[in-house]
């Protein structure tokens, strides 16, 4: 019996590791970003009962853990406040040196509001570079402006 989503994302990933299954071959079996998936993959996204069913088959899950896939999941997934993670840990430490800077040129550009992580996409690319490969991370979300009542 599966107690959590928690539980369903761990058989995942050690399916992952053992079949030697990359995120965009998952992504382009259910037909959508291999952002979004890999985020619903590790439970941070609802899956539909066709694409739950589409990675059921990929990992191999009990269809007691396919319905999991379609529970809506509590969303954040880091272990503690600070992450420990050091790959985690550079974007916490973009957002604590550039977070303020983001926020100013947003409310600048736009006005008073937000960035959607709701309306939201995100494209990771490697970009080649003669001094070392560079990640390139694009996030686009929609302004959601605050309003007077």
């Amino acid at each position: 019996m599966i107690h959590t989503r928690e539980e369903v994302t761990n058989m995942i990933l050690s399916a992952k590791v053992s079949k030697g299954i990359q995120w965009s071959q998952v992504a382009d079996a259910i037909g959508l970003s291999k952002e979004w998936t890999t985020a619903a993959c590790l439970g941070q996204m609802t899956f539909d009962k066709k694409q739950a069913e589409i990675v059921g088959d990929i990992f191999g899950l009990t269809d007691e853990a396919i319905a999991w896939l379609q529970v809506v999941p509590y969303k954040g997934s880091l272990p503690t406040a600070v992450p420990t993670d050091p790959l985690i840990y550079r974007w916490y430490e973009v957002v604590n040196v550039y977070g303020s800077t983001i926020k100013e040129l947003i409310h600048e550009e736009f006005g008073d509001g937000i960035m959607s992580a709701i309306d939201f996409n995100m494209d990771i690319q490697r970009e080649e570079n003669p001094n070392g490969d560079r990640v390139n991370v694009v996030l686009s979300g929609k302004f959601l402006p605050y309003k007077a009542y």
